[in-house]
């Protein structure tokens, strides 16, 4: 699979696998890219993070650092992706 092809799948994987938490709950975004390349998810972890960015960009989700809300672009080191509080 292409990694920028699997943008839109990223995307969506990140919007259903939060659909499924608690309001509040966090995931990783390895759990996206785990979720469309089950047998080769590591060349889509940046897809996976540019698919966040997308998110968050459009006021979707958020892209969290100890817990604390930081722009994707600039992130670096592991981040937890949460849907947007109302």
């Amino acid at each position: 699979m292409e990694e920028d092809r699997a943008i839109p799948d990223l995307e969506r994987a990140i919007l259903e696998l939060l659909s499924r938490r608690a309001p509040d709950a966090t995931i990783c975004p390895s759990e996206a890219a785990r979720s469309v390349g089950p047998d080769d998810w590591r060349p889509l972890m940046d897809p996976a993070r540019a698919a966040a960015a997308r998110l968050a960009a459009k006021g979707r989700l958020e892209v969290l650092q100890g817990g604390r809300e930081v722009d994707p672009e600039g992130a670096r080191g592991p981040i937890r992706l949460r849907l947007r509080r109302r």
